[in-house]
């Protein structure tokens, strides 16, 4: 039997983790089992960029990952890069186990505004859907209201939808179909 697990790399409040956790219950159909926390990988931080390696947090995933894991999870609260984009929201293995969404620039402080706790929550949903989406073998989408359309700021991320387009929406139901004749063969 495998599981979805969910963790925090780092400090993270217990209400996000929550929120994660029932969107993938919600949209996916899996229950995430609790796991970790996980320490920040050392070689995470770069000091010139004053940001977190988001390849450094998927490695640890993966090498942290249990036997038993369907998919890993993770959400942390630091600010992400990858060398050739100044941030991301968030990242995944394509069909990979691991994917990760960072609340660093979905927090409305972010941005020198006051703290937005619902909105906050609706920004999580799009993210974790996106990312887990991802490992799910689902592409960026050109449906911009679609949440797996590419978000390269916030206001391009606060004009998706909280769930997949009709296309998307089929290509999951696909997959999860597929994962289910698996568990059963």
């Amino acid at each position: 039997m495998t599981y979805f697990y969910i963790t925090a790399i780092g400090a993270v409040d217990p209400a996000a983790i929550k929120v994660a956790s029932a969107t993938i219950e919600t949209t996916f159909g899996f229950r995430p089992l609790q796991f970790g926390p996980l320490a920040m990988p050392p070689d995470a931080f770069d000091k010139v960029r004053n940001q977190f390696s988001s390849v450094a947090m998927l490695k640890e995933l993966v090498a942290r990952a249990p036997a038993d894991c369907l998919r890993l999870f993770a959400l942390t609260e630091k600010d992400l890069f990858i060398p050739m984009l100044t941030f991301l929201f968030g990242q995944a293995q394509l069909g990979g186990r691991v994917a990760l969404v960072s609340l660093a620039r979905l927090r409305q402080e972010f941005y020198g505004m006051p703290g937005n706790d619902p909105l906050l929550a609706v920004r999580m949903a799009k993210e974790t859907l996106h990312e887990v989406g991802h490992t799910f073998n689902l592409l960026h989408c050109t449906d911009a209201g679609c949440a797996m359309a590419l978000s390269t700021g916030i206001r391009a991320l606060d004009a998706k939808h909280a769930a997949f387009c009709p296309a998307c929406e089929t290509l999951l139901k696909e997959t999860l179909a597929e994962f289910e004749m698996e568990k059963t063969a």
